[in-house]
């Protein structure tokens, strides 16, 4: 379970870092007419901070998605090997969750 909330926060994580950077770039583009050694020379040093975090921005999603694809086989590979359990325990989160709408 504690995996599962760890894979949605990774996610939420790399979808705001993913708007972070755009709106840098979207900043920079905007800054461009600007002039100055001083601009000119932080404008490049932001590029740079730029193209470091969307590699490690694809690096993270593909082990995001390595991740998932792991937990995915490992589920399918369990109700395989234990269907009757697996059964038992969505019957028994089905019970749950339909108890808990029925209070409201």
């Amino acid at each position: 379970m504690a995996k599962v909330i760890d894979e949605v926060t990774n996610e939420q994580l790399i979808a705001d870092f993913k708007k972070m950077v755009a709106d840098a770039e979207a900043l920079l583009k905007a800054t461009a007419s600007h002039g100055g050694d001083e601009m000119a020379e932080l404008r490049a040093k932001v590029e740079e901070s730029i193209k470091a975090a969307k590699t490690r921005l694809v690096d993270e999603q593909a082990a995001l998605m390595a991740r998932t694809k792991e937990a995915a086989k490992a589920t399918d590979v369990y109700v395989h090997d234990h269907p009757w359990m697996a059964i038992g325990v969505a019957a028994g989160f089905g019970l749950v969750v339909g108890l808990l709408s029925n209070r409201h």
